[in-house]
């Protein structure tokens, strides 16, 4: 088959744009995701995500929100949580992930809803202020459904190392981020139990989460 002058054009900008998506996406390794602690995660029955080989309790995990207040992640035992990591100029993954979580609660009974709490850390100190992060939200839909967390460089640094997270600013566009693109599913007892890549389903939220908040 012979392509045309607009078939080629077409074809060169998709693979550029896969380039750059990639070239913002840190892996956490070429045999699949891991959990922090380095637990590989496989597809089983049991969870519609990925399912961690070897659960752990899940890493400390207590700043402020863009609003100032403090959050632990210690303060939702009971509940299914969600937790991602993003920046509010990110101009691809991070919207997208966003847009799917906030999919996967419209989805949810009021019930299921009640029964999780979303939690996104930044990468980028510099560039996520409690403005920003408010227009971010605002636009995705999900002011008062997320709880977003900021603070200085070396408090965020501390968190993405326990939790396994790479984050380094792009040289040629310091504007960039490059960073782990992943939502860890916890249990209601605090163990890291799934992960969902960024090509995920909102769908497989929505059957995961009843499951996560009973374990």
């Amino acid at each position: 088959m012979t392509l045309g002058r607009r078939d080629l054009i077409n074809l060169v900008l998709l693979l550029a744009i896969v380039g750059v998506v990639s070239s913002r996406l840190i892996h956490s390794g070429s045999s699949g995701p891991r959990a922090p602690g380095g637990s590989l995660a496989t597809q089983t029955s049991a969870y519609a995500g990925l399912a961690v080989g070897n659960p752990k309790q899940v890493p400390a995990l207590a700043l402020r929100n863009y609003l100032g207040g403090p959050v632990n992640i210690g303060s939702y035992r009971g509940k299914a949580v969600l937790v991602t990591f993003l920046y509010t100029h990110c101009p691809d993954l991070c919207p997208l992930m966003t847009s799917k979580l906030h999919t996967a609660l419209g989805e949810m009974s009021a019930a299921e809803r009640a029964q999780v709490q979303i939690i996104a850390v930044s990468v980028d100190p510099r560039g996520d202020t409690p403005a920003t992060v408010a227009q971010f939200l605002a636009v995705h839909g999900m002011t008062g459904k997320m709880k977003y967390l900021i603070g200085s460089a070396s408090a965020l640094a501390a968190v993405w190392q326990a939790w396994g997270i790479g984050s380094r600013r792009e040289v040629a566009d310091p504007a960039l981020v490059a960073h782990t693109a992943l939502v860890y599913g916890i249990t209601g007892k605090g163990e890291i139990v799934t992960i969902y890549p960024s090509t995920f389903k909102p769908s497989q939220v929505v059957h995961d989460v009843p499951i996560l908040a009973a374990s």
